[in-house]
């Protein structure tokens, strides 16, 4: 039995970071969120099926506070590391937050399969974007129903789930498909040592 483990890792310990296991069947077995860093490492040292587990994290933006309005307008937009005569005072052209890398990259080296994942491209590979503003109540409730009736996670409560743990799903979802179809998959670029990867074809659903 293997199992497809998606975590939506946060950028600090006061946002939730969401937890999702889908089993060779592609059912849930589990669904959860931590906040704090020594949890979730506390949760996966305790795994017993750690190494038949296929993991993908997702990048988390790194929000850090920055001096000046137009630094933190523009942060998001700036391609990374591309330019080294940029002055990176307090780390504003760095679009992504290391927390956990350390740990997540020890997991590798003892042979655990990890990925990393940019959300919000795996998300439109899987046709799971919306048109609504990213992480708002539109957004988690078209999500939480494309999962519903396009990947037959019939076993969703109908009230409406915390964001962190749909998008673990998707990240869930990802590492299935990996395992199906390892063609349809590629490395966009290197994070910390861990492979970011994305589908190559979208997935083609009846959204």
């Amino acid at each position: 039995m293997e199992y497809y483990i998606g975590i939506t890792m946060s950028s600090a310990s006061t946002v939730e970071t969401g937890i999702a296991i889908l089993d060779s069947f592609g059912k849930i077995i589990l669904i959860d969120k931590f906040y704090k860093m020594k949890d979730i490492q506390f949760f996966l040292d305790n795994y017993s099926s750690l190494k038949q587990s296929h993991i993908a994290i997702s990048l988390p933006w790194d929000n850090s506070m920055l001096e000046g309005k137009w630094r933190f307008l523009s942060k998001p937009y700036q391609m990374v590391n591309s330019n080294k005569n940029i002055p990176n005072r307090e780390n504003w052209t760095q679009r992504y937050a290391k927390r956990g890398c350390e740990y997540f990259y020890s997991l590798v080296q003892k042979g655990i399969d990890i990925c990393r994942i940019e959300l919000y491209l795996t998300r439109q590979k899987l046709n799971l974007s919306s048109y609504y503003k990213e992480r708002t109540p539109a957004d988690c409730k078209f999500l939480q129903n494309a999962l519903k009736t396009e990947y037959q996670f019939i076993n969703l409560p109908s009230n409406m789930m915390p964001m962190s743990q749909l998008e673990a799903i998707v990240g869930a979802l990802i590492m299935r498909e990996r395992a199906s179809n390892k063609n349809n998959i590629e490395t966009l670029f290197n994070f910390e040592n861990i492979d970011v990867i994305n589908i190559k074809n979208k997935i083609v659903t009846n959204l």
